[in-house]
This record gives C-alpha cells, structure tokens and sequence, in this order.
C-alpha cells in the first residue's frame, strides 16, 4: 500500500495506527464513491423504473469491474473495524434500492411487494451471479456488458417487470454509456 502510494510504510501508520484503520478508511471510501455511483444513474434516468434499471446495471457494471473488491465489500466476512463500514455499505445499498423499488410500485410500474426483501434480493443476485465463487469468468469486456445486461434483465423480471427488453430499459441503459 505505502509503495503504491509513494511513502514509507512507517508513514502510513502516521494516518493510520492499524492495518484494520486502513482497511477500514478504504472501506468507507470505496462505499462512499459506489453509493454515489448508483446514485447518479438513478438520477439520470427518465422515471422510477428507468431509475431502478439504472442502479441495478451502474451496481452490475461496478461488480463486473472490480469482481474481487465487490466480493470483499459485500460478501467476504471478516473480523475487523472494516466490517462495520461493509455493513454501513450493504445497508445503503438497500436502502436506495428500497427506495427505487417503491418508487417504482407507487407509480405502478412494479406489482406489490415488499421493497426491503426485493432490494435484498437484487443485491444478492447481483454478488453472487458476478463476483461469488461460482459466477463464469467474465474476462472479456463484451462479457462483462452481456453479463451486467443479463443480470439487470432478470432483477427486473423478478420485481414483476414482464419484458424489460421492449421497454428498453436495458438497452437505454447500455447504449448510455
């Protein structure tokens, strides 16, 4: 860490006393910036559930990006001060996805359901379809946008949305970046 940053290691402890406040200020950081991130495309899209396909493709995309630092954000237990940012993370991650969810089911574009257990759900399919130990390697950039559309298409149709692809929602979302 400190050579990558160009400073001593002794330096680092300067900022840091411990590895755990280390990894627990890299933790929050990379919360923060993620949380941001879906944020931002909910909030580019159209409507509620163009903003809810957005976040789950900007969360799909982000996973597929960086498979190892999603899995240790959101699946890898451990014992530390950085579990304590995780779960911050995992908690606002599904709150903004409650929030989607409901905005969505209000305007009437989802049927009735319970936005806490839906945005749960979307999460973990989301981890574990492309960062946990038995998603496919996505090596190859055109995988890796297959797979974040594949996935935004079938959190969709598991909220009720019954074809994502002729609302566009999808595509929208890929051809948008």
């Amino acid at each position: 860490m400190a050579e990558l940053a160009g400073i001593a290691a002794g330096t680092v402890y300067r900022y840091f006393p411990s590895k755990d406040d280390l990894v627990a200020a890299l933790v929050a950081a990379t919360a923060k910036r993620e949380l941001a991130a879906v944020r931002g495309a909910a909030a580019a899209a159209p409507g509620p559930l163009s903003a809810l396909a957005a976040a789950i493709m900007a969360l799909a995309e982000s996973t597929l990006r960086a498979r190892r630092l999603a899995w240790a954000m959101l699946g890898e237990a451990s014992e530390s001060n950085a579990d304590v940012g995780r779960l911050a993370f995992r908690r606002g991650l599904s709150e903004e996805f409650e929030t989607l969810i409901d905005a969505a089911i209000t305007a009437g574009h989802l049927p009735d359901q319970i936005p806490a257990t839906a945005a749960a759900a979307v999460i973990g399919a989301t981890l574990e379809s492309l960062a946990g130990p038995l998603a496919p390697d996505q090596a190859a950039p055109d995988a890796t946008r297959a797979a974040a559309k594949e996935l935004t298409l079938f959190a969709l149709r598991a909220l009720g949305v019954v074809d994502a692809r002729a609302r566009g929602l999808v595509i929208a979302g890929i051809s948008g970046q």
